[in-house]
């Protein structure tokens, strides 16, 4: 049971963090709908990869970053600006996605950039750190979370292990309802920049109350 405990918190608490519609799995469901679920998949692991370092660093010192509210307030300010840039490019700069002819040959990025592009992504995503921090401190404050080096190394191989399998969905959903996802490709960039709009003002409504 000490060993299933911290494998399943980790399993959960990452599955629900990113089943919640977000920049990540969004693009992943875009990828496996215009090139294929095993494109979308090596997207994953490489945006996993990094959620793996984050999660890692955020439990690994969450109680040195929990006693520090200004770093916390620094990676916010951080996150702001990034999805602020992101907003901007997806609502005004990106390029409309066009309808895939019969015909036509769609040009793919390469396996490896397929990878480096889920990391990018995933690394300009500041939000894991005090996400992980949080409930890391809150299950440890009720008495379900200890700070051993064992019992974070298996929360966190939780961890990946339930945002790979949230990744997976998103692009197995999206898949099976090809057909009926015209109107998400069309408007693909306006639902990516409405997320990342969403999430700067929810941020910055956060920074102001501090």
């Amino acid at each position: 049971m000490d060993f299933i405990l911290p494998v399943v918190l980790g399993f959960f608490i990452a599955a629900a963090g990113i089943l919640l519609p977000g920049l990540l799995n969004i693009t992943a469901a875009k990828i496996g709908l215009r090139e294929g679920r095993q494109r979308a998949l090596i997207f994953a692991l490489g945006a996993t990869s990094i959620i793996f370092i984050q999660t890692y660093i955020a439990v690994s010192f969450a109680k040195f970053i929990n006693s520090r509210p200004d770093i916390i307030h620094l990676l916010e300010e951080m996150g702001l600006g990034v999805f602020t840039v992101l907003t901007i490019y997806f609502l005004f700069f990106a390029k409309k996605p066009k309808p895939k002819l019969d015909d036509e040959v769609v040009v793919l990025r390469s396996r490896t950039g397929e990878f480096f592009w889920g990391v990018l992504l995933s690394a300009l995503n500041f939000f894991p750190v005090p996400y992980y921090v949080f409930m890391s401190v809150t299950l440890s404050r009720h008495g379900y979370f200890s700070f051993d080096s064992l019992f974070v190394f298996l929360f966190v191989m939780g961890a990946i292990t339930g945002s790979f399998f949230a990744f997976y969905l998103y692009i197995i959903f999206f898949r099976r309802f090809e057909h009926k996802a015209d109107f998400f490709l069309k408007n693909i960039n306006f639902f990516l920049g409405g997320i990342t709009g969403l999430v700067s003002i929810i941020t910055l409504i956060k920074i102001l109350r501090t």
